[in-house]
């Protein structure tokens, strides 16, 4: 791994006007199916795994457009 990506992953990107409305669309589908899970499934360590990746998915999303895909 190279040093600029290691720098890109660990600065602080602030949000610009057009990424905004795609964090927000990510944030609402992962609740969306958040919720379609915990409505679906019995409350467990497997319900709870399920509802961590959704979270690690949208936050990894989001990373994405932070850095620019890189």
């Amino acid at each position: 791994m190279d040093t600029e990506t290691l720098k890109n992953w660990f600065t602080y990107h602030s949000p610009t006007a057009d990424q905004l409305p795609k964090y927000l669309a990510i944030r609402e589908a992962g609740l969306a199916l958040a919720t379609v899970i915990t409505e679906n499934t019995p409350m467990s360590a497997d319900q709870t795994a399920s509802i961590r990746k959704i979270r690690e998915a949208v936050m990894t999303a989001n990373a994405a457009i932070a850095c620019g895909g890189k």
